[in-house]
């Protein structure tokens, strides 16, 4: 939305970290999917060349020049996170790099670089021309300013929203229509599934943060097919460069799935927990880092929903594995039925 309604103030905002860093040059990432702005953003560009707002001796300062230049990505999830970002700027595969060294030692093409957001790059000519104790008079004494809030799901009254921070979760879904939901997404896939006991808590950077998604679910949503379905989502977009994001992820997603199918037993919540917990910490990027929240945060928040499907099986059998499926083709051979003993032998 800040691209297509407020590209100017977006460019005047790279201009100005520009010249406070004393860059020369700035990059707009455009992921693949917003290639239809591309011409638009281009015609905004050379508008801002023909005012003197780039190019050489900015608005007539010497030694102030700053260019911009769009680089399209090719819709990879994980170019959101900066030194992906910044590989497929430099046009090898968006992998995230080994850190130290961090962009702003060693950055795009080896000189040091601020990654940042379209958001915030919008905010600064607003400090500029306001003032920071204005624009610091909004918000949270921790978040200053406003946020800009996208609202979807099972809610009568979808968009984007900009609330300041601090407000309460409970009056963001008011003014959404989303008065119902049993469980909101905040902060996208990777951030929290929260139920209704957490809905007073506030949109800042110190308690509920997230970079503007926020999902409703309502009554007759199933918490565990949401999370799966975010789990299914990092599966697909990890870049499989770390064990712990490309295996891991598959585990517990597979995990999770046996759950759902009423083959779950109580030792796998803990599984889940375990293994959620070591992708979160031994992966290499942010990506992998936030992977397993669908599953930490929903066992968390919504633990009694993962009690009531699993459960403990008297005959001692592992209620995942089917033992006739198992047998079925000796069954054939031998040409009979094979003796299901009611517990393991050892017990008998």
């Amino acid at each position: 939305m800040l691209l297509t309604e407020r590209a100017d103030r977006l460019f005047a905002g790279m201009t100005i970290a520009g010249y406070a860093i004393g860059a020369a040059e700035g990059i707009l990432y455009l992921r693949g999917e917003y290639a239809y702005l591309r011409a638009f953003l281009e015609d905004v560009l050379t508008t801002r060349y023909r005012d003197h707002l780039l190019g050489a001796a900015i608005l007539g300062k010497t030694g102030f020049d700053f260019d911009i230049r769009i680089q399209m990505g090719a819709g990879a999830y994980v170019c959101g996170e900066e030194t992906a970002l910044i590989s497929s700027c430099e046009g090898l595969r968006g992998d995230p790099k080994t850190r130290p060294p961090f962009p702003a030692q060693k950055g795009y093409l080896g000189l040091p670089t601020v990654v940042n957001n379209v958001e915030t790059l919008c905010c600064v000519p607003k400090i500029l021309e306001e003032g920071p104790a204005t624009f610091g008079g909004h918000g949270s004494p921790g978040s200053s300013g406003t946020k800009l809030l996208s609202i979807s799901g099972d809610c009568s009254r979808p968009g984007i929203y900009e609330v300041e921070f601090g407000i309460p979760l409970t009056e963001v879904l008011t003014l959404a229509g989303a008065d119902d939901a049993i469980a909101v997404q905040v902060g996208g896939p990777s951030g929290q599934l929260i139920g209704p006991k957490d809905y007073a808590r506030k949109i800042c950077f110190d308690d509920l943060a997230t970079g503007g998604s926020i999902m409703t679910f309502g009554p007759g949503r199933d918490v565990l097919k949401t999370a799966a379905c975010f789990m299914d989502f990092f599966v697909d977009e990890s870049c499989g460069y770390c064990t712990p994001c490309r295996v891991g992820n598959v585990l517990l997603k597979d995990r999770l799935e046996r759950i759902r199918a009423g083959r779950g037993e109580p030792g796998d919540l803990d599984y889940l927990q375990r293994l959620g917990t070591t992708v979160k910490t031994a992966s290499r990027c942010g990506l992998g880092q936030t992977s397993a929240n669908p599953i930490l945060t929903s066992l968390a928040n919504f633990r009694p929903r993962y009690e009531e499907m699993v459960k403990a099986h008297q005959d001692g059998f592992n209620p995942s594995f089917d033992v006739r499926a198992a047998v079925s083709e000796a069954e054939g051979i031998a040409g009979h039925s094979s003796v299901i003993y009611p517990q393991p032998i050892e017990e008998r």
